[in-house]
């Protein structure tokens, strides 16, 4: 088998890079060299402090993170000083929690790199909704109980919630919602209201993989109050499906309670 390497970080060019869902050791191998390769590295709130701590001291550290609300740099900006320090002749690590593509807009700083003529390349990474499922013992899919997956995210360009909820409310299928936690009565009442039975099984994650990971399981009728009774605040992952009942039976990763 022929033995294939990858090339080193380029100067010039920017690298959208998936960090995972937080585990450190859920880096992608690429993901990992080319950290250690770069010269700036513009990273979003998700990126946890263990892959931070990744980063080889000679690299420059840029902090770019999005809360609801509260943006440290509009995108625009993001966007513009991407292409701006790959002009200067940096080999740039644009990382992002979870995957580039997945609801983490890495398509719109490539759409602008290609724009200004900027090479770039994108690295995958485990996104938050494989991380969960592996890390709580919910499946995405099991023969069982569902033949699809739907990925949704609770909060539009404009801050609002425009779903297909018809296609949502569909049976014998996991539903996963990014970025619902401020919307959550909203959105499990509109999931009931077009079709879903309030039984049905809900969950809702926060700090997913982390050693401080919460899991909250309850119904579609009362996920809202169980999570305001915990105080869960993002980032928190919500899945809608009847594999959330296999969780007490396949989990196996222990939370540190103390953290």
């Amino acid at each position: 088998m022929r033995k294939v390497i990858d090339n080193p970080a380029r100067p010039g060019w920017v690298y959208l890079v998936g960090a995972g869902p937080g585990d450190a050791e859920l880096l992608t191998l690429k993901a990992a060299r080319l950290l250690a390769e770069a010269d700036v590295v513009v990273y979003d709130n998700l990126v946890g402090p263990d892959v931070l701590a990744l980063l080889p001291d000679t690299a420059e550290q840029r902090y770019v993170g999005k809360k609801a609300a509260d943006h440290a740099l509009p995108q625009e900006q993001i966007c513009a000083l991407l292409v701006a320090l790959a002009r200067e002749g940096k080999r740039v690590v644009r990382l992002k929690g979870g995957d580039p593509y997945i609801f983490g807009r890495g398509g719109e700083e490539a759409e602008a790199l290609v724009d200004a003529g900027v090479p770039f390349e994108v690295v995958p990474g485990i996104t938050a909704a494989s991380g969960v499922s592996a890390y709580t013992g919910i499946p995405l899919t099991h023969r069982e109980h569902v033949q699809s997956v739907v990925f949704a995210t609770g909060y539009g360009k404009e801050g609002a919630v425009d779903l297909d909820w018809p296609a949502l409310a569909r049976p014998n299928q996991t539903v996963v919602i990014y970025m619902g936690v401020s919307r959550i009565g909203e959105i499990c009442r509109e999931l009931m209201n077009h079709g879903l039975s309030p039984d049905t099984p809900a969950a809702m994650v926060r700090h997913g993989t982390l050693p401080a990971q919460r899991v909250i399981i309850a119904t579609l009728a009362d996920l809202d109050a169980k999570a305001a009774a915990e105080k869960i605040k993002p980032p928190a992952l919500l899945l809608v499906g009847t594999v959330i009942t296999l969780a007490d039976k396949l989990a196996w990763f222990v939370p540190d309670e103390t953290t």
